[in-house]
């Protein structure tokens, strides 16, 4: 190729020029030149820059068009280079830039999905070795299950034949009680047929003389001394030792088995075998009274069983009755330890042939004492021999009295001794001297009440039959066509009817027989209008959770919860499928009963405001304070608004302490009532010693009051009492006459004390100051006849109730005159006038009222002064 030919298209093979390129260029003015055979080598090797060399070559046509050659041909190459550097330069720089983010995003994307699935990879990891720690557990716990029982088959394997018989020998002697003895023989056979086959072996003797040779080795250690040559001496040798083991083993078996026995007759443990015996549970200060009003009712039969149980130890129940100071008149009481509220101990003293079952409030608190009571009944009804005998339960509260009643059905009969008490006292404050009446009849050691069937009063008037019995006195009839109902203090006209019986009141069941009718004069009858009644003043000192039941007695319960709780005790006591025969079936029937479907629902009725005449006030003294006792008032179930012919006066004070009683007008109260206070009424001492000083300061008040009603004195109640101490000191007065003046005082105003212990009546009786209520002795002669013969219990309830027939004190002039000659038939007559029957009477000049008198048929001279003793209906 020629010259100009390379040099007019110098630059069509060029590769875009470098910058070395251009700066070299310029000074040597020389072109590079190449071969054609490198340009093409190029070009097929860079084809993709054949655009850029394109537009660079037609830059340099244009360029070498316009310029030509020399210096600015050199120029524009210098330009043109220049700026295809710096697009080559922006370029590469942006594409450096997209690359670098793109590899970022990329680690980015690459670290995040490798932490996601090393976590994923982690957690089923971390289950992987969870489960194989699982299942390696399981397999330990299967392996040490499998290795104790390989154990206990090892062990069992590895104990001897000699161990396994030793503890079935200690099983059979520790479970059988006659495998002592048994083990004794059979080692004793054992021993006798060993050593005779020895001796058999050793001598020449036959083997029925060697047996019993070897017997008498046994039975005596001495008998082997005649035996001769070694082998028969070391035989009869080992057979001695062997019989003195045996007769040593049985020595120690006698004495422990007399031993054993012993000890279960001192701590009662033993059966009682006995039939028609009265039965008392539980333990109070009531026992001893009871148990000498049960001795003295049997004392006509020669004597009677009574059996004890209580929570106590049986040594020391006998020490204690020991120490009671009463004659048993042939009674034996037996004393056994248990609790009435287990079946076995029940079982142990033949409740279900006890012809009674007195059941005896505990000392304490009076809700838990009538809830224990409560579970002793249901024991006594889960007996499934059942019960010959009736059941007597005293409880302390009448709220818990229909609960009881529910429960036992028609074997109990129910004493309430806090209510048999306060009616008693409020008879007594209206009629003084009636406590000794009650002291009398409920007692057996005078006359009580009995009921009998005689055939042949059938057909009699009532009238008639009062004159029958030369040694009683007929009181009711228990008529036969009433279902039994005992009828008090019937109409003359009134005529027995086939299986009707009698009530009277005699000395004893068999000492009364009825005769013919004696020839009776009829008395005129006296008309005396009986003064209407006054208004009262009652003062009551002291307090007791039941007083509201000596103002208002309710014969239902005081809550309508009453009745859940009894179903929710008997839940919690006998769980919800029932003991013996309380079941939750017939809970559930109770509940679902209305309550007054179970329960003659009937009004309040008030006792005291019953018994006084309207304008009555009744004044409380205690230490209780006034809001909290008009609360305590309100809750058990006194409506002060009900309240008809008594107000309420509340005072707040002391009994015991002088100044306290001097704030009340004592000389304007007709009767006082001195409680036993429930603060010391679980002591008897105690509760006495309060009462007796409470009676002899207001005695002494009144006294003081009562000798001079002439002056007046503003300075107080201690000045007079300073005078009276001065006086006394200068021999005005002696100790006789202060007694004297408290007598008199006595004369206008009646005190009432409870006494709790027998012998606390002595200090009374003697200083005649006083009438008391022997409460403890009461309630055990009221139990004590109602386990004799529970019809006395109807009899006994309307007596003290409110509504009915009652005791009371009649004055002479209402049935004869002055120094008028009367048999007692014919003062009875007279009183039948009246619809009253009279029982007995109490001369003027007698401490003591004579109940069934003897020799009716005698006249003799009465005086006004003296008083009858009658049965008759609420005074109106």
């Amino acid at each position: 190729m020629s010259s100009s030919d390379s040099s007019s298209t110098p630059h069509r093979d060029w590769f875009f020029p470098s910058p070395s390129f251009i700066h070299h260029s310029a000074p040597s003015r020389i072109p590079r030149k190449f071969s054609p055979t490198s340009r093409v080598q190029h070009r097929r090797s860079d084809v993709k820059y054949a655009g850029i060399r394109r537009r660079v070559d037609f830059v340099d046509r244009t360029e070498g068009g316009r310029r030509g050659s020399g210096d600015a041909g050199e120029v524009g190459m210098d330009r043109i280079e220049t700026v295809g550097l710096e697009k080559k330069r922006l370029v590469g720089g942006f594409w450096r830039v997209r690359w670098h983010f793109a590899i970022a995003v990329a680690l980015i994307v690459a670290v995040l999905s490798s932490v996601l699935l090393k976590n994923f990879y982690l957690q089923n990891h971390v289950k992987d070795l969870q489960d194989q720690i699982s299942m390696l557990k399981m397999r330990l716990q299967a392996y040490r299950i499998a290795k104790s029982r390989r154990s206990l088959d090892n062990i069992s394997e590895e104990v001897s034949l000699s161990k396994q018989l030793a503890y079935q020998v200690d099983v059979l002697l520790s479970v059988y009680p006659y495998a002592k003895s048994l083990a004794l023989l059979v080692a004793t056979l054992l021993l006798i047929f060993l050593g005779g086959l020895a001796l058999f072996g050793v001598t020449d003797d036959g083997l029925a003389d060697c047996l019993w040779l070897s017997w008498t080795y046994v039975a005596d250690s001495g008998n082997h001394a005649s035996s001769e040559g070694v082998g028969p001496r070391l035989v009869s040798l080992s057979i001695s030792f062997g019989g003195m083991l045996i007769f040593a083993m049985m020595l120690g078996l006698v004495s422990d088995a007399i031993s054993e026995k012993f000890d279960s007759l001192r701590k009662g443990r033993s059966e009682v075998v006995e039939q028609n015996h009265t039965l008392v549970l539980g333990w109070s200060d009531k026992l001893g009274s009871l148990l000498n009003q049960l001795a003295i009712a049997n004392e006509s039969l020669g004597g009677g069983t009574v059996v004890v149980m209580a929570e106590r130890d049986k040594e020391e129940m006998e020490l204690d009755i020991a120490k009671m100071e009463f004659d048993f008149k042939g009674t034996s009481v037996i004393c056994r330890s248990g609790s009435p509220l287990i079946l076995a101990d029940l079982k142990k003293v033949s409740v279900s042939k006890a012809r009674a079952i007195v059941v005896l409030a505990e000392d304490g608190n009076a809700d838990q004492s009538d809830a224990r009571a409560l579970r002793t009944v249901l024991s006594l009804t889960g007996v499934k021999e059942g019960l010959r005998g009736h059941i007597v339960v005293e409880l302390s509260d009448l709220d818990n009295e229909v609960l009881v009643k529910l429960v036992g059905g028609d074997l109990v009969e129910t004493v309430v001794a806090h209510d048999v008490i306060g009616r008693l006292m409020i008879q007594c404050a209206r009629q003084p001297g009636l406590a000794q009446i009650w002291e009398d009849i409920l007692g057996f050691e005078n006359c009580e009440f009995y009921i009998k069937r005689w055939p042949q009063l059938d057909g009699m008037h009532f009238e008639d039959v009062l004159i029958s019995f030369p040694d009683a006195i007929p009181c009711g009839v228990k008529c036969a066509a009433y279902g039994g109902k005992i009828i008090l203090n019937p109409d003359d006209s009134y005529l027995l009817q086939e299986g009707d019986e009698v009530l009277v009141i005699a000395e004893d069941d068999d000492t009364y027989a009825p005769t013919t009718l004696p020839r009776v004069k009829e008395a005129s009858f006296i008309d005396i209008v009986r003064p209407a009644r006054k208004p009262q003043k009652i003062l009551l000192c002291g307090w007791r959770r039941d007083i509201d039941d000596m103002i208002v007695v309710s014969s239902i319960l005081r809550s309508p919860n009453s009745f859940s709780f009894f179903v929710t005790f008997l839940q919690a006591r006998y769980g919800r499928h029932g003991h013996g025969n309380i079941t939750w079936n017939f809970a559930m029937a109770l509940q679902s009963s209305t309550w007054a479907d179970l329960i003659h629902l009937h009004e309040h009725s008030v006792v005291l405001d019953a018994s006084l005449a309207h304008g009555s006030e009744l004044w409380m003294f205690n230490e209780v304070p006034e809001k909290e006792r008009e609360k305590k008032l309100i809750e058990g179930g006194l409506d002060i608004n009900r309240l008809v012919n008594i107000s309420l006066v509340d005072r707040e004070g002391n009994a015991v302490i002088r100044r306290h009683l001097e704030s009340l007008p004592l000389e304007s109260f007709d009767s006082i009532l001195i409680l036993a206070d429930e603060s010391v009424e679980d002591s008897a001492i105690q509760a006495d010693s309060r009462s007796l000083a409470t009676l002899l300061l207001i005695r002494d008040i009144q006294a003081i009051i009562y000798d001079m009603p002439t002056i007046e004195l503003p300075f107080g109640w201690r000045n007079v009492c300073l005078i009276r101490e001065s006086m006394l000191g200068r021999g005005s007065f002696s100790q006789g006459s202060w007694m004297g003046e408290m007598q008199q005082a006595s004369d206008k105003s009646v005190i009432i004390s409870e006494i709790l212990d027998p012998r606390t009546k002595n200090l009374l009786s003697m200083s005649k100051i006083s009438d008391y209520v022997l409460s403890n002795e009461l309630v055990s002669m009221a139990l004590a006849m109602v386990a004799e013969d529970r019809q006395i219990n109807d009899v006994l309830e309307e007596l003290f109730a409110e509504e009915g027939n009652e005791m009371h004190i009649r004055q002479a002039d209402l049935y004869l005159r002055e120094d008028e000659e009367l048999s007692f038939y014919e003062i009875l007559l007279r009183a039948r006038q009246r619809k009253e029957i009279v029982i007995g009477y109490r001369l003027s000049n007698a401490e003591r009222a004579v109940i069934n008198p003897p020799a009716k048929c005698e006249r003799r001279r009465w005086s006004r002064k003296d008083v009858f003793v009658v049965i008759a209906e609420k005074d109106e």
